[in-house]
Order: structure tokens, then sequence, then C-alpha cells
């Protein structure tokens, strides 16, 4: 039997460091596969297949969103069934077509094909990734985690996009600027068949030491009640499912209708690249300090802000014009999008039970990825009704209003408790009894004090 499989499991990034990482590695990959599209795929509609209506010339983000946000349903409720990494590996099998597609595309349904596996591919392997670095980290940095999951993401969306775009600059729109991506599935695939080792028993662990935060949390719960809860009933999922949904909404704008603006005012391809690059990779570069950010400060006002401060971005992109103004409202974009993003997740992973903590990031992952396809829809409707320019602001304006949203209806999920530390392994744990075993305290609970002098309980375990 091998050393990693008798080593017993525990939570935390450092105790798992080699696994934390690759996974981050693996994300990266998962990030390239969307970066791929960012800034080329909305020129093709255009250059290449003339299509004249902002919403035909939108369609393939409709249907990446919509497939992408069912597969995320799936693949919370697979990976509590069957475990992470056959869902992750899936997820890499249906990705390998996708730069063939697009690249021997000879018509536009080809590219809209292409975005089906793409968004199926998307689905299952970041929210596995997601899953699996939740289920690694444990509570004490869950959003470090998640800010270094998803700034792995983005901040490879960001690099591809801008070497997809000096590529298409000098070689055509295509079939260059994909071979990244041929490079990026193969070596996705490769990783995640024979390096990643599953992760649901750091879930099992854990579980056996979380309290709910409220009674109607705890485990047990049947697929339909997760999603009724995280959608609708609990104010934290439920505000956190709305903000996901308007930020991947103003994300389907800004992918689909920033290049056209752009291009529409006469910036060349590798301007137009560079500047689809600045916004995620703020994102994703910021989500390094955000995702820690919340585990200090708290989730709720991260969020709220986040969504506010991405409304003043988009706001300053509608109402100006050159690329100095455009970057520097592409820079704010970032930012709010980057103090929203981690803490999104963190917030769910506060909420939710861990037996049940999977299908509930896939059913906000369901929202949240839905909003690629109401955004591209809405923003294609109003750009050909109205023109590009109203398009832009009065998505700016539903983003503001998300974050009302937050700030009238979310609780905080996460408080610390000083003196709080990960346990160790999953032989001897007890949960405290002076804190819930997730180490936080619900913002509507008040904490209790210690009970006992016995090291390991009361104050938690050192």
């Amino acid at each position: 039997m091998s050393r990693a499989a008798t080593r017993p499991l525990r939570l935390g990034i450092r105790a798992n460091l080699a696994q934390f990482s690759l996974l981050v590695g693996v994300n990266a990959l998962v990030g390239g596969m969307v970066g791929q599209e960012r800034t080329v795929v909305p020129l093709l509609a255009t250059r290449i297949f003339h299509l004249q209506a902002f919403s035909a010339a939108l369609s393939f983000i409709v249907v990446f969103g919509a497939t992408k946000a069912l597969t995320n349903l799936f693949a919370g409720t697979l990976s509590d069934r069957l475990g992470r990494k056959p869902v992750l590996v899936a997820g890499w099998l249906v990705g390998l077509p996708v730069p063939l597609l697009v690249i021997w595309a000879p018509s536009w349904g080809w590219v809209v094909a292409a975005n089906v596996l793409l968004g199926i591919n998307q689905g299952l392997t970041w929210s596995t990734t997601v899953i699996m670095k939740i289920d690694l980290a444990g509570p004490k940095r869950r959003g470090l985690a998640m800010g270094l999951n998803e700034a792995a993401g983005y901040g490879a969306v960001a690099a591809t996009a801008l070497a997809t775009g000096f590529i298409a600059q000098h070689a055509g729109l295509r079939p260059e600027p994909f071979f990244l991506g041929l490079g990026y599935a193969g070596l996705g695939l490769g990783l995640s068949a024979l390096v990643v080792r599953e992760t649901k028993g750091h879930a099992q662990l854990e579980a056996t030491t979380h309290r709910p935060a409220s009674g109607g949390l705890g485990q047990g719960l049947s697929a339909g009640r997760v999603f009724v809860l995280t959608s609708f009933r609990e104010r934290a999922l439920s505000a956190c499912s709305q903000a996901g949904l308007v930020n991947n909404l103003n994300d389907g704008m800004a992918w689909g209708l920033f290049p056209l603006l752009y291009a529409d005012r006469g910036l060349s391809v590798a301007a137009i690249g560079t500047l689809a690059a600045i916004y995620p990779a703020v994102w994703g570069f910021g989500q390094l300090l955000t995702g820690a950010l919340s585990d200090r400060l708290g989730r709720k006002w991260l969020i709220a802000g986040g969504m506010l401060v991405q409304a003043g971005g988009i706001a300053i992109i509608a109402g100006v014009t050159g690329f100095g103004p455009w970057a520097a409202g592409s820079v704010l974009l970032g930012v709010g999008t980057a103090m929203v993003y981690p803490t999104l997740l963190a917030a769910i992973g506060d909420v939710a039970h861990p037996s049940w903590r999977a299908s509930a990031v896939g059913v906000y992952r369901l929202w949240r990825d839905g909003g690629y396809a109401l955004g591209a829809i809405l923003a294609g409707v109003l750009a050909d009704t109205f023109g590009l320019t109203a398009a832009v602001g009065a998505i700016a304006a539903l983003t503001a209003a998300s974050g009302l949203v937050v700030a009238v209806r979310m609780d905080e999920t996460h408080r610390r408790t000083p003196g709080r530390a990960e346990p160790p392994t999953g032989h001897n744990l007890t949960p405290s009894r002076a804190t819930p075993a997730n180490g936080h305290v619900p913002a509507h609970q008040p904490p209790v004090e210690p009970t006992s002098d016995r090291p390991g309980e009361g104050a938690g375990l050192a």
C-alpha cells in the first residue's frame, strides 16, 4: 500500500499543499479554455461569419452559459455521489474537441456547438476544482482557497485572451489562436487522470465535527431541499445566488459586447485583446488578496461593495471613449469582480453542511453561470434596440441593484473566533463546545463560552 494511501487525512492548505497546488494549476488550464475565446470568437462572428445582429453574434455565449449552468447542478450532485475525480476527468474528455470544432467550423452553427461542449467542460471541471479545494482547505482558510482557485482560473483567462489577440493580429483569427486550447485540454486531461487524487474523504472528515449554522441546515437534506434553500429560502445562500447571477450577467455582456464596442470605435485586434485581458487579469490576481481578506473581514460587505464597484467600472466604459479610459473602467470592473467572486464561494461553503456542500455549490453555480446566458440575451436585445452604449449602461444599473440586494438581505456568514485551529486528523476529533466545528460563529447565533478545561475542548484544538 502506498504511503499516500496510509497517511491520515488532514484539513488545511498547508497539510495538503501538493494536491492543492496541483489543483490550482489544473484550474488555470480550465480558465485557459475559456480565454481562447474571449478576444477572437466575437470577432469571428462579425468578420468571418458576417453576423449583423448583436443578439446573433452573442448566441455562442447564450448556449455556453445555459449549458454550463445546468452542468454545474449535475456536477455538484455527481461529486457528492460518485466522488470528485471522475467528474473532473469526464469534463476534460468533453473539452478535447472544442478547439478543433472552432478551427474547422464551416458555419456559425459549429461554433455554437463547440460552446455547448465548452459549457459542459467548464461546468464539470471548474465546479469540481472548486469543490476539491474547499474539501482540502477546511473552514479556516476557505476564502484564501477560493481566492487562489479563482486567481489561477481567471489569470489564465486574461493571459490567454491577451495571447490570442496578438496571435490573431499577426496570424489571423483561425487556426493559430486555438492551438493554445488544444494544449490546455491535453495537459488538463493527463494531470487529472494520472496525478490528481480524490478529496471526498476530506469532506467526510470535516462532516464529523461540523455543526449547522441554524436549524434545517444539517446533514441528510434532499437535492430538492438543497435547491430551494440555496435559491430562495436561506438568506445568505439566496443573496449569494442572485449576486452570482448578476456578476456573470455583466461578464457575459463584457465578453460579447466589449470587443464589438471597441472594434466599432476603430481599435485594432491587438488593442482589443489587451483590453479584453485587463479586466480578467485584475479580477484574477486581485482574488489573491480578496479571498484571504474575506477570511479576516467577513463576506457580506466585500460582496455588496464589489457589486457596486463593478457597476462603476461598467458605467465608465459606457460613458467614455478611448483606450486609456476604457482600460481604467476595465481595472475598476476587475477590482469589483475580485471582491465578489471568491467571497461568494466561500460564503456558500460557510453555510452549507459538508455532506451537501457540493450540491449547494452546484446550485449556486447553476444560477451564477446562468447569468452568462441571461446577460448575452439581454445585452444583445438591448444593443439591437437601443445601441451598444445604452446596453452597457443598463447592465451597469442592474449590477448596482444587485449589490443593494446583498446589503439588505444577506446575513454575515463568517465571524472568526480567536484561538480556533484546524482539526488535524480524522481519528480523534470531537467538536468544540465553544464554537461550531466549521470555525465560525454565525451572525445570528451568539458565541458560547468554553465549558471545559480539557485540551481540544472549549477554546478549540491546538
